[in-house]
């Protein structure tokens, strides 16, 4: 069963950073997508940051310049480094992966991570 666990968040004051760790799990052959969603209270589920296995990435417009996805291929990890945070930032943010195969067999499903909270405030 393909599990993902989010690591790092946690209080930090505006202007700094923090980073979040995601490690997949589950007898994986290989991952095409991975990234980072977050939700707000009162706003809807966003889309923070998403890397293919090939290297394309997209960030929403407003952590561009201040938020960096990377990852780990062979380790199937996925990490959100955040600079710069802003009060808005604060959020649950849940790992995301997509496209994933498994002993030899693809699965085009959506895998969600159970959320690690950040939040950034005096």
């Amino acid at each position: 069963q393909v599990q993902l666990v989010e690591s790092g968040g946690g209080l930090v004051q505006p202007g700094g950073s923090l980073r979040l760790s995601c490690a997949a799990s589950g007898n994986i052959d290989s991952i095409n997508v991975m990234g980072w969603y977050r939700h707000a209270p009162g706003r809807e589920r966003e889309l923070v940051a998403i890397m293919t296995r090939v290297g394309p990435t997209n960030y929403a417009d407003s952590v561009k310049g201040r938020f960096t996805i990377s990852r780990d291929i062979a380790r199937n990890t996925v990490v959100l480094q955040m600079s710069s945070l802003k009060p808005e930032d604060t959020a649950v943010y849940y790992c995301y992966a997509n496209g994933l195969a498994t002993q030899g067999v693809f699965h085009n499903t959506e895998y969600w991570g159970k959320g690690t909270l950040v939040t950034v405030s005096l």
